[in-house]
């Protein structure tokens, strides 16, 4: 078992958006506890993780949302991306 932070956001503006926003929130809710509005914490197996993973890129639309699985370990963290990717380089300066 591993502890995953599971975040989305998913575009309501299209006519599909709000009932997608619904379907990747109850999907996440089987599977986790929810943090923040679209963030949840889910420990889970690697059988789990796909499982969870394929049923979310089935409801997201590629195009338009964003999907972020991070994997939280001592070792080996690291971020999985899907759909929109809004990835900031961290390690150039950020100036507004």
């Amino acid at each position: 078992m591993r502890l995953y932070l599971i975040t989305y956001d998913v575009c309501v503006t299209d006519e599909d958006g709000p009932r997608r926003l619904r379907r990747v929130a109850h999907t996440c809710e089987s599977r986790g506890h929810r943090v923040q509005n679209s963030v949840f914490e889910c420990l889970l197996n690697t059988r789990e993780l796909a499982l969870l993973r394929a049923r979310l890129l089935d409801i997201i639309d590629p195009t338009t949302d964003s999907l972020r699985i991070y994997t939280i370990g001592d070792r080996d963290s690291y971020v999985e991306t899907h759909g929109v990717d809004k990835t900031l380089d961290l390690t150039q300066s950020l100036v507004f």
